[in-house]
């Protein structure tokens, strides 16, 4: 059983609501095109999060944190 202290929380400044969505980026300038960071959001933090990547052409993928604790690469 998970405890408290393993809860997935939201990557957003001050946020601590529970993660639902992963959203995996990179920085051309400073990471190899396969290496995949990740960022973590809840519902209300999911589309902000995703323009502020996306905006810099970081975004590569979004996806619930269902499938990507259950893909392979995970």
């Amino acid at each position: 059983m998970n405890s408290p202290d393993d809860a997935v929380i939201c990557s957003a400044k001050g946020c601590r609501a529970p993660a639902l969505w992963v959203l995996a980026w990179n920085n051309p300038k400073l990471h190899t095109p396969d290496r995949r960071k990740t960022w973590l959001a809840c519902d209300e933090h999911r589309e902000h999060l995703s323009n502020f990547l996306g905006l810099r052409g970081f975004l590569k993928d979004v996806v619930s944190l269902e499938e990507w604790e259950s893909s392979p690469k995970a």
